[in-house]
């Protein structure tokens, strides 16, 4: 497979209208560029440039692998973003089992502002005494209140 920083590359060299323009913009040297779009038209077994000390030009079968690359980073780009909305707040559904002394006992100080602070996040609480599986149950959180933990460490 080849490497997509290349195709990055290229789509910034092409997008800035050179090597020089590019060297600025990104901050890699234009020997290093032109290295690694070299190795792209390699790997592809085409031209993508046509370069020289005086021009510049993308070839046809360059023009297409650009607007493949402009689209593969524009998905890159969305997919970053959904990664940066749904970490910025938290949301959901949190399942949780509680012991009932804590729910009557500490849950009512602490849900409030919690609640407040993170409005989509929704609680599910489950309020018993008996031992919970988190993963058979589908728990997330359990907490429980006892003076030593039991050999197996289970909630």
């Amino acid at each position: 497979m080849q490497d997509l920083n290349d195709l990055y590359y290229f789509a910034m060299v092409v997008d800035h209208g050179g090597f020089a323009a590019a060297e600025r913009a990104l901050g890699i040297p234009k020997s290093r560029l032109s290295r690694r779009i070299s190795q792209l038209e390699t790997d592809m077994g085409v031209r993508l440039l046509q370069r020289s000390t005086r021009r510049f030009a993308v070839t046809d079968v360059g023009m297409s692998v650009h607007r493949h690359a402009q689209t593969m980073l524009a998905e890159a780009q969305a997919a970053r973003e959904v990664v940066d909305r749904l970490s910025a707040e938290p949301r959901g559904v949190v399942r949780v089992s509680v012991p009932v002394e804590v729910a009557q006992t500490q849950l009512p100080k602490i849900l409030p502002a919690f609640l407040d602070k993170y409005p989509k996040v929704r609680l599910q609480l489950h309020v018993s005494n008996r031992r919970v599986d988190l993963i058979n149950e589908g728990y997330d959180v359990a907490l429980r209140v006892r003076a030593k933990l039991d050999d197996d460490g289970s909630l």
